[in-house]
């Protein structure tokens, strides 16, 4: 029995990706890094802001102090949002899927590492935000993905106030990275891989490997609780 679904956010809802990938770069500029978006794809995609820019300066790449991580992050901040403004957009098929959930009185939540702030502007321009019980950001978050603890977290504020728990195997997880399918794995949930920034062969370890949201029915998500 389907409880819960439980989405990633960039990549998945929107196609921000990109645009955290130009306001990394942004950032970066005076610094004279710039990351290649294969290389970014590859090894920086799934973390926090906080944690990419740690990841930089731990391999001697990005010449700043620790302390001042907190700045750069706002500095990115500002600029995803001015790039966000203009160019940020629902991912096709994504309402589609949205609406039968809603449809079928789903309980709904997001867990990213992107900034609630992020999560929250592109969800009120498409407006989309009351669709979603819980919203867990990267300031909720201790550890990031692959650390399953963002969805149990998520799960855990689906669960306050209700009488009959959701319970972890009963949640479906839709993610559009391999860092985010082991995370959910992790939290012993049931996991769709969307194709939208790695092909399939990258999200094998997936219950469910789609293009588009719209290509799942409300019939699979039970088949992947049963």
């Amino acid at each position: 029995m389907l409880q819960a679904v439980i989405f990633d956010f960039d990549g998945v809802i929107t196609d921000s990706e990109i645009l955290h990938f130009r306001a990394f770069n942004t950032v970066l500029a005076p610094y004279n890094v710039q990351l290649t978006k294969p290389e970014y794809y590859k090894s920086y995609l799934g973390m926090t802001d906080v944690d990419c820019y740690k990841a930089l300066i731990g391999e001697g790449r990005l010449a700043v102090e620790e302390s001042h991580v907190k700045d750069l992050v706002q500095q990115k901040t500002r600029i995803f949002e001015q790039l966000a403004h203009a160019d940020g957009r629902i991912i096709e098929g994504v309402r589609e899927f949205l609406d039968m959930l809603s449809e079928n009185k789903v309980p709904l939540a997001i867990c990213s590492g992107a900034l609630r702030a992020e999560i929250e502007l592109i969800l009120e321009e498409a407006g989309l935000c009351s669709l979603f019980e819980v919203i867990v950001s990267a300031e909720e978050v201790k550890r990031g993905k692959p650390d399953p603890y963002g969805f149990v977290l998520a799960l855990e504020k689906l669960n306050k106030g209700r009488w009959r728990a959701i319970r972890a195997q009963r949640c479906v997880v839709i993610e559009d990275s391999h860092w985010g399918l082991q995370a959910a794995k992790g939290a012993k949930m049931r996991t769709i891989g969307v194709t939208n920034s790695y092909d399939a062969e990258q999200l094998k370890q997936a219950d469910k490997i789609v293009d588009r949201l719209s290509d799942v029915s409300m019939q699979d998500l039970i088949q992947l609780c049963s």
